[in-house]
């Protein structure tokens, strides 16, 4: 797990400036960027409470987790009940499938991650009931600090991506419009979350 921004961040905004499309939204945030918790748990709890609601509604909804369990680990979510979950505004699904993480012996990371390509973390990550495609790309992006990770499946990406080039429709006319970013989409999967909110996307 990588705490704070990544190594290869620089090269990713050097590389995303010169490029026609995204270039202004990197100057837009100079001195900005993604930064890591080094810790893959509590990334991964924040991007279930996230999925499919507004970032403000999954702030409030975790700010009552951290209020219930203090420090979110699996120790401390697998301490209190399903119930208890959904008291923090969880749905009853989100709160089974936290808790059921949580009091889980298997490892969040397969054996060995450092060495597998992002498909196949991905491949063992929505193995957990709970975490899709989705979840597992925000686990590389914020906590494996996985360089090239294009989220189609994220409505931000999408919007900005489709701000840039109204023309691109669908995921397949997105990926062209994304090629010139190689090997760095993961920054600029940031850059557009940027553009779109007063504050920076962490998970």
């Amino acid at each position: 797990m990588q705490a704070g921004r990544p190594e290869w961040w620089d090269d990713a905004v050097e590389h995303l400036s010169k490029d026609p499309l995204i270039g202004r939204l990197v100057g837009d945030y100079h001195g900005e960027g993604l930064s890591g918790r080094g810790e893959i748990f509590q990334t991964l709890i924040r991007s279930i409470v996230g999925q499919q609601i507004s970032v403000k509604a999954a702030d409030s909804i975790h700010s009552r987790l951290e209020n219930l369990c203090g420090e979110i680990s699996r120790k401390s979510i697998g301490a209190c009940s399903v119930e208890d979950l959904t008291s923090c505004g969880l749905s009853q699904k989100k709160s089974i499938y936290i808790h059921a993480i949580s009091t889980s012996d298997a490892p969040i990371l397969p054996e060995g991650y450092e060495e597998l390509d992002d498909e196949a973390i991905i491949a063992h990550l929505v193995k957990f009931k709970g975490v899709g495609p989705w979840t597992a790309e925000m686990m590389l992006i914020f906590s494996l600090m996985r360089p090239d990770v294009l989220s189609l499946g994220d409505l931000g990406v999408v919007k900005g991506i489709q701000g840039l080039a109204p023309e691109a429709l669908t995921k397949e006319e997105m990926t062209v419009v994304a090629e010139d970013w190689r090997p760095f989409r993961t920054a600029a999967c940031w850059f557009l979350w940027r553009s779109l909110d007063p504050h920076p996307v962490e998970y």
